[in-house]
């Protein structure tokens, strides 16, 4: 928990500066995990190819948008609560404990795979925080659920790709963005 000079001088009515500190320094993770994934899916929007380029190029432009939304949300509640937000590349690389996007020029599919590892990492974090949330502070607890609404529908419309006819995902049982690369490409 922050002390001392890493607490506001002022938070929302009703939380302790400790406790608005707090939820600041969840929401700062968020932040992060919000900011990656937004420049991640760009990244794939630049680089898929292959069949059904088009769908999945243009798919992924609400995806880049809402969660770049999301993100200024997420920065605009830290700074509410009296804490200071920190959007620059450096500080997001150094406080990230996930790996960097790995897949560069690839199929659509191979991509959909990869992208199917990144929101489920994203989406349990995210509600992780939500849980460590609900007790501390209703505003912000609510703002994470609304993003999990969003997250959980765009993970759903990659998905869709990655599912047979019986609802079997290509990618079940993988751990890491190249395995569910590969098994998305074997099984398509």
């Amino acid at each position: 928990m922050p002390t001392g000079k890493n607490l506001p001088t002022y938070t929302v009515p009703s939380l302790t500066p400790e406790d608005g500190a707090k939820v600041a320094a969840i929401l700062q993770d968020r932040l992060n995990s919000l900011t990656d994934l937004h420049l991640t899916l760009k990244h794939v929007h630049w680089n898929v190819v292959g069949p059904h380029f088009i769908a999945v190029h243009e798919m992924l432009d609400p995806q880049v948008d809402a969660v770049r939304l999301m993100a200024d949300d997420v920065a605009e509640r830290i700074a509410t609560l009296g804490g200071e937000p920190v959007g620059t590349p450096g500080a997001l690389v150094a406080a990230r404990t996930w790996e960097d996007y790995s897949l560069g020029r690839a199929t659509t599919i191979e991509h959909l795979g990869a992208l199917d590892e990144v929101y489920q990492g994203v989406i349990t974090a995210h509600r992780a925080a939500a849980d460590a949330t609900a007790e501390l502070d209703d505003v912000t607890n609510d703002l994470l659920i609304g993003n999990l609404r969003e997250l959980e529908q765009f993970h759903w419309f990659v998905r869709a790709h990655l599912e047979s006819s019986a609802g079997e995902l290509s990618t079940s049982g993988a751990t890491t963005e190249v395995d569910a690369a590969r098994a998305a490409r074997e099984a398509g």
